[in-house]
């Protein structure tokens, strides 16, 4: 898929990977990958830059884990104002689709 067809929605996908819980930078790309099958294979150079981008705006909040003796990895979780940003960003994805779903797919005169 063209990296022009994710953009301005990235916020969303991050979001939406991580309403179940949180996740670290790897396990969200691949949550990605897993959830779009395949299609939506992002880059690390995209990922966190926007990860970091969504947690000084509130969204996301982060904090350390431990992973073996000596290795630590960053976990990210949705803050409530990441839930309702999530909601609005489904609505508006909805409304989107369905205008270009109109144009696109327009219905048959009766």
């Amino acid at each position: 898929m063209k990296a022009d067809a994710v953009r301005g929605h990235l916020d969303g996908l991050l979001l939406a990977v991580l309403e179940a819980g949180p996740l670290h930078g790897y396990a969200i790309i691949t949550s990605v990958l897993n959830r779009s099958g395949g299609a939506l294979d992002l880059r690390t150079g995209t990922i966190y830059p926007a990860l970091k981008r969504l947690e000084r705006l509130g969204l996301l909040a982060s904090s350390w884990e431990a992973v073996g003796a000596r290795r630590r990895r960053r976990c990210y979780r949705l803050t409530d104002a990441g839930r309702r940003s999530l909601a609005g960003e489904r609505a508006d994805w909805r409304e989107f689709t369905a205008a270009i779903s109109a144009v696109l797919n327009p219905r048959s005169p009766a």
